[in-house]
């Protein structure tokens, strides 16, 4: 396991997080759950912490309770090969109920944001066109960016 992983704060649905994410993804694997053993604030039984690996990336969700709620102080890229990547995975997030943000940032219905990108973003967007073009999209359109980096 890598020496650090991000661990995020839900309140009490991780476990339905996870498993989103174990669907839509398909490099995306179980690593591990801890249940309550009847002890702190969860129920005997109830997931208390439950870790998976996406594209390699172990993450951690905690039911934490209502205390902290996910905001776009932290996000994913997720770095896609073609337009199709960026389609699929866009819509998968807006149909269950995602919301569209600005330069590529999508949030999940849990309150996840994934910034939904290009492999060679940092490339397209390396010049005044590029951002330009950028700025004006949510969902990002990779011929678009192309020609506007190229002016």
């Amino acid at each position: 396991m890598p020496k650090i992983t991000p661990f995020l704060w839900f309140d009490s649905n991780a476990d339905e997080a996870a498993d989103f994410y174990l669907a839509l993804f398909p490099n995306a694997r179980k690593l591990s759950e801890v249940r309550s053993k009847g002890v702190g604030p969860w129920p005997e039984g109830k997931i208390a912490t439950i870790s998976i690996e996406i594209e390699g990336q172990h993450v951690t969700f905690l039911n934490g309770g209502p205390a902290y709620q996910l905001n776009e102080a932290f996000s994913f890229t997720l770095q896609c090969s073609d337009q199709a990547e960026i389609d699929h995975y866009w819509a998968a997030f807006l149909d269950a109920g995602g919301k569209e943000m600005a330069c590529g940032w999508v949030k999940d219905h849990f309150g996840v944001c994934w910034q939904v990108v290009p492999e060679n973003m940092g490339q397209l967007i390396d010049n005044p066109g590029g951002m330009a073009a950028m700025m004006t999209m949510k969902k990002l359109d990779i011929a678009a960016l192309k020609a506007a980096a190229s002016k």
